[in-house]
């Protein structure tokens, strides 16, 4: 699977995020060029990776830059089922 962009709403806004597909189920979460976290499809509900597991030497971790302008996301539970269901239309396009 190839890397993709997803669009979530975030608060007032929305972000974009780059989404790096390990397999089928475990999917990287990409924001300003740093991993903010992984999620992972078990028996249909979206879930967190443990950051630890998450990391891997291709990307750096991201790190929130303070007086910038970008959003400052969360991965809360509901951010999570909110890409969760982008991945998911993103996949079911591509069949």
């Amino acid at each position: 699977m190839e890397p993709f962009n997803i669009r979530v709403r975030y608060g007032s806004g929305e972000v974009t995020l780059t989404i790096l597909p390990e397999n089928k189920e475990n999917f990287k979460i990409v924001y300003y060029g740093g991993i903010l976290g992984g999620i992972k499809k078990e028996n249909k509900e979206w879930d967190q990776i443990p950051l630890e597991d998450v990391a891997g030497a291709d990307l750096p971790l991201y790190e929130p830059k303070y007086g910038e302008e970008r959003i400052k996301i969360e991965l809360t539970g509901h951010v999570i089922d909110r890409i969760g269901e982008e991945i998911d239309l993103h996949l079911e396009g591509e069949h």
